[in-house]
């Protein structure tokens, strides 16, 4: 059997990389909630060929991100405000839980990096660049994650900030709520070097809370319950067309 082609160090798969790249343009809205995706356009744009972005857009489907239509192609899912909402129910219970546990295991080289992190944030709000603050807050809350030492909590949380990500982006388009982020995150971080974990989960919980206010001036007001397949967000159209 033929050996698999050597990669160079560190670099990722074709269908990691496919899969990465299709996410982030999805997450970033390049790919907006409601657009039909062509397989063949997508790897074209990409530059890569399409069995990896087939097996990237197989993953995201089963992500909930992208929807296949048989004989139509692929739709990026729409974003459901009320399915936003029961993510950040679940979201505030078990991110407070996982910062309490970090407060009692965040190591030196840990909260050393989330102050890196919080520096660098400093330097995408001065450039006003949207994208790179997103990436820097899920970088943030990685840490805090992988501080908790508890890998279920940190596979849950990923994913809950993968669903939300497309809110958190349009979010942070509103350049008013910008630096609130950053003294959020500022708070969490002292809390966690002052190993205080109801301090901690307090502020998380102010963090978590400032970001639902946020989404819900753009989005208007919802009634949590069960999603609906389909349901599109007006409000949010104009902001989504930037991408």
């Amino acid at each position: 059997m033929p050996s698999e082609p050597k990669r160079p160090p560190g670099r990722l798969p074709l269908k990691d990389q496919a899969y990465e790249a299709i996410r982030h343009h999805i997450v970033t809205c390049r790919f907006p909630p409601g657009a039909r995706l062509n397989e063949a356009q997508v790897a074209e744009t990409l530059g890569l060929s399409r069995m990896p972005v087939r097996d990237a857009l197989a993953r995201l489907r089963l992500e909930e991100l992208v929807t296949i239509l048989p004989r139509k192609g692929i739709e990026v899912n729409r974003a459901d405000p009320e399915e936003l909402l029961q993510i950040i129910e679940v979201r505030t219970v078990n991110e407070c839980h996982a910062v309490r546990l970090a407060a009692g295991r965040v190591t030196r080289e840990q909260i050393s990096a989330m102050k890196q992190v919080l520096r660098r944030t400093e330097a995408a709000l001065a450039r006003r660049d949207t994208e790179a603050l997103m990436l820097l807050d899920r970088e943030f809350h990685d840490i805090i994650a992988r501080a908790a030492g508890n890998p279920i909590i940190a596979g849950l949380l990923a994913n809950l900030h993968d669903r939300a990500a497309r809110f958190w982006f349009i979010s942070l388009e509103r350049e008013a709520h910008q630096p609130a982020v950053l003294q959020e995150h500022r708070a969490i971080l002292d809390a966690l070097a002052a190993q205080d974990p109801a301090e901690a989960a307090r502020a998380m919980g102010r963090h978590i809370a400032a970001f639902r206010r946020n989404v819900m001036r753009l989005i208007g007001p919802a009634t949590p319950r069960p999603a609906k397949a389909g349901r599109t967000i007006p409000a949010l159209r104009p902001a989504l067309a930037k991408g």
